[in-house]
């Protein structure tokens, strides 16, 4: 990309964010499915018997809502608009590949945003007080750009038909959701189980909010921001690197 057309580029990614939200977030199976699947997950555990006090379990809920809503239908926008062959449109226009990735990703990202603050503030009104806000919004935001980049990774197979993406993407989230400290703390987990969590980006996320919410960690904060930003800035780099080598296949 030309450097003295960044400015540009950005204004159109920002328009591609606000295209992706008007169509395709605002939809009752995607609200559907970014906030009650995490929520029906939650209560099943929850009513499973077991004692782990509310400021173990809201971060949890926390985490996946916003794991969820962040990848609940960035997978999916560039199977769609190819099939429907509006990404030939889009593509045809003088906006790089990057910048059609970084448009999809804010809007994810700003969707995700959105959904989590209700499960905040649930949980502020459920009596669990927020001990480090400051910590929080900068949690909030990395695991939006890191989750968001993941969805949107997962639409990097060329393929015009959503289920398939779907169906992957679905291979990918929910073994990732049990791996990553959200219904087990970490302390309680084997070496073998803490290491496969040390893989999973949403562990670091969830160990904030704990933080944030009860004051206990497992890791260092300054190493769960760290590996946050590390993991979002790999997710965002492989994802606009892959979709440039993959989107002629799809025009």
């Amino acid at each position: 990309m030309n450097p003295e057309s960044l400015p540009a580029q950005v204004r159109r990614a920002w328009a591609v964010a606000k295209k992706d939200i008007r169509i395709y977030y605002f939809k009752g199976p995607v609200l559907i499915f970014g906030v009650f699947m995490p929520v029906f997950l939650f209560l099943a555990f929850y009513m499973g018997g077991r004692d782990l006090p509310l400021s173990f379990l809201i971060p949890g809920l926390i985490g996946m809502t916003l794991f969820f809503s962040a990848t609940a239908v960035s997978p999916a926008i560039f199977p769609w608009e190819g099939s429907a062959k509006t990404l030939e449109r889009l593509a045809s226009c003088p906006i790089s590949i990057e910048a059609i990735v970084l448009g999809d990703m804010v809007a994810s990202a700003l969707f995700g945003i959105g959904i989590t603050l209700v499960t905040v503030l649930i949980g502020v009104g459920a009596g669990l007080p927020v001990l480090h806000v400051g910590i929080l919004l900068v949690a909030l935001l990395l695991g939006a750009c890191c989750f968001s980049a993941i969805g949107t990774l997962l639409a990097v197979p060329p393929t015009n038909v959503p289920s398939n993406i779907m169906m992957l993407s679905s291979l990918l989230k929910f073994p990732l959701v049990f791996i990553s400290g959200i219904f087990v703390p970490l302390a309680q987990m084997p070496p073998w189980g803490v290491s496969l969590a040390a893989f999973s980006p949403l562990t670091y996320f969830c160990d904030l909010t704990r933080y944030c919410f009860s004051g206990a960690n497992f890791f260092p904060v300054i190493v769960d921001i760290g590996l946050l930003a590390l993991f979002s800035v790999i997710f965002s780099a492989a994802t606009m690197y892959l979709h440039r080598r993959t989107m002629p296949r799809r025009l």
